[in-house]
């Protein structure tokens, strides 16, 4: 469930316009308005980021196993319990250029506030291969927890070898027939816990040094042209679906030009989650850090309002 907003609910003007409805986002906007501060979210899609592709978060201090979808739902109306105004558009521009900022949006409306936080997040990564695009929703899938159950008593195949990719391996090893994963190189990036949960499964197996050169079928998915990094052996394997956990993106081009990005286009910010441009911060995936995850996500969104309350409005 989601809030979208009326036409007599969104106003012209809050202290705190936060961009993304994710953990980050969520989080600024219950530390906005605990500070008093009136203070809008705008989500282009459903509240909780990439918290609602997540199954099971057993991560999480305090809570021991929750699904993405439900801890999302709970932050939201955390941050409602407090004032949080919420509502449903894409921001198609933004102007940083003054100390009151404004934010227009797909709808028409033009929403101003004299501080921004971006938690915009970041997307899926795609393996730019032929019959990637073509066989989106056909079998191409780049969320297990989404798409799984369509693959109940299939052979799948996982590319990737971090946390995520190893995470989703072991969500579709309870429904598919068989995963195999394929990573480029001869070990895993994931951490040791998930690589024994992994290795113990005896429905994955494992397909190391080798990328996908194409992805083939008819009306959907049926097979994969593989290449041996090592050998160049190309060859190809027998798939219903395949899924793609290759990394993210981040959700940033909104913003080049208006604030420092770095190499990788994600949002450079200080201690206190502010950009070059004051009283424009950023929090979560979209900002350069090590460790992206839904506590430091919280952490960074606490940081942000808390520090813009104290500076701007206290």
């Amino acid at each position: 469930m989601f809030f979208v907003g009326g036409e007599s609910k969104v106003k012209d003007y809050y202290d705190v316009v936060v961009i993304g409805g994710g953990p980050a986002g969520l989080s600024a906007a219950l530390y906005a308005t605990r500070a008093g501060l009136s203070c809008l979210v705008i989500e282009s899609n459903i509240t909780g980021g990439q918290m609602n592709e997540t199954d099971i978060i057993e991560n999480y201090p305090g809570i021991e196993e929750i699904q993405g979808a439900v801890l999302g739902e709970r932050m939201k109306r955390h941050a409602e319990k407090f004032g949080a105004e919420f509502h449903t558009a894409t921001v198609t521009e933004v102007d940083f250029s003054g100390q009151v900022k404004k934010i227009h949006l797909d709808d028409g409306r033009t929403v101003s506030s004299e501080v921004v936080i971006i938690a915009t997040g970041a997307s899926h990564r795609k393996l730019n291969v032929p019959g990637e695009r073509e066989f989106a929703a056909k079998g191409v899938s780049y969320c297990a927890t989404c798409d799984g159950h369509f693959f109940k008593g299939k052979k799948v195949a996982l590319v990737g070898g971090g946390d995520t990719a190893i995470t989703e391996a072991l969500y579709l090893s309870n429904l598919a027939s068989e995963v195999v994963v394929i990573h480029r190189r001869d070990k895993l990036r994931a951490t040791k816990i998930l690589q024994e949960r992994a290795f113990k499964k005896e429905n994955i197996k494992f397909v190391w040094n080798t990328i996908v050169k194409e992805i083939r079928g008819k009306d959907k998915v049926e097979e994969l042209l593989l290449e041996n990094k090592r050998t160049g052996e190309v060859f190809t394997l027998k798939v219903d679906g395949v899924f793609i956990a290759i990394g993210i993106v981040p959700n940033t081009d909104l913003f080049k030009g208006k604030v420092n990005l770095d190499s990788q286009g994600y949002i450079i910010t200080d201690e206190n989650m502010e950009t070059n441009i004051r009283g424009v911060y950023a929090a979560g995936d979209v900002r350069a850090k090590r460790l992206r995850q839904v506590i430091t996500a919280v952490s960074d969104g606490a940081i942000a309002a808390s520090h813009a309350a104290e500076t701007y409005f206290g």
